[in-house]
């Protein structure tokens, strides 16, 4: 068996901690144990921890870790990293959710020694008839198509836990656990069969403050670790953009918008790095992100 401590970073997740704790609970696994469920709730003024606490009676490998004052992400991943001294560390967004093999998947390739960090598959729960929705779609496909080809990590990760802490003011800590990894001669892996669902930007406005924060948090990496992640590279994008496309009018109408978008958000992100200087890693929050869609319990069944 190969033991497992899978980590959550909350901050004000009221909305779906409950259903991702109970889909934890139910994973089907042969191979992976989950040894922990660590939740650290940073600065949550609303009753995330009120439910993980309820979870914690009912499972003895619930734990709840408690951060005062909202620190970002890093900081609380340093903090679980101080928690738990097991072999595979596993990091889920508390706004997904897994499909029931998902953990498995996820935790498999490690019984190659030469594998040091695993990601999933991220797909979105957005209808996709509408702008926002295509939008939506059509990124995480590109993650995918990438992803395929050079390992790039997103909303579910996991890595051995071979090192104490990450740069505590980075706002994308997989791309800072990257180079970690890396750097000491152990092998990326994609698991596309690692399926997390989880819900993209419905706004505009929440689409580039999202994609705004994790462009400036790259190019962080890349100047703090010299590290580019494989997203960086926008020949290969816009190759795997033409590939992905298809003969409808979305494609000619909305890909050109959503693109344009993307570009935008980039540029505004290298502005507030590199001109004011802004570090990512607390930025205010995409709201429209944070709530599931309401059918989600069903697709966990059936994706």
């Amino acid at each position: 068996m190969i033991n497992c401590c899978i980590g959550i970073m909350a901050y004000n997740e009221e909305a779906n901690i409950g259903r991702l704790l109970e889909a934890l609970l139910i994973q089907q696994a042969e191979t992976v144990n989950i040894e922990k469920i660590i939740i650290v709730a940073s600065g949550c003024t609303d009753t995330t921890e009120a439910i993980v606490e309820k979870f914690t009676v009912q499972d003895g490998r619930i734990q709840l870790l408690k951060q005062p004052r909202r620190e970002g992400k890093a900081s609380a991943v340093n903090l679980l990293l101080k928690n738990t001294q097991c072999e595979i560390v596993v990091l889920q967004s508390a706004d997904t959710l897994p499909t029931p093999h998902t953990i498995e998947a996820l935790v498999l390739p490690f019984v190659d020694p030469r594998i040091g960090m695993v990601g999933g598959r991220p797909v979105p729960t957005n209808p996709d008839h509408t702008f926002m929705g295509y939008g939506v779609h059509l990124l995480w496909e590109l993650h995918h198509q990438v992803a395929l080809r050079r390992p790039k990590m997103g909303e579910l990760i996991a890595f051995r836990n071979i090192f104490r802490q990450i740069p505590h003011d980075s706002a994308v800590d997989e791309a800072s656990i990257e180079p970690l990894i890396v750097g000491q001669g152990l092998s990326l892996v994609y698991a596309p069969e690692a399926i997390v669902l989880n819900k993209g930007p419905e706004t505009v406005q929440d689409f580039l403050k999202q994609r705004r924060r994790i462009f400036a948090g790259h190019l962080y990496v890349k100047d703090m670790l010299g590290y580019r992640v494989s997203t960086m590279n926008g020949t290969r994008i816009v190759w795997l953009l033409f590939k992905s496309l298809k003969l409808d009018w979305r494609s000619f109408v909305w890909a050109p918008a959503i693109v344009a978008i993307e570009i935008f958000a980039r540029l505004r992100g290298a502005y507030d790095y590199i001109v004011w200087k802004r570090k990512p890693f607390a930025w205010s929050i995409a709201e429209s992100t944070k709530s599931l869609a309401e059918n989600s319990s069903s697709l966990v069944e059936t994706t």
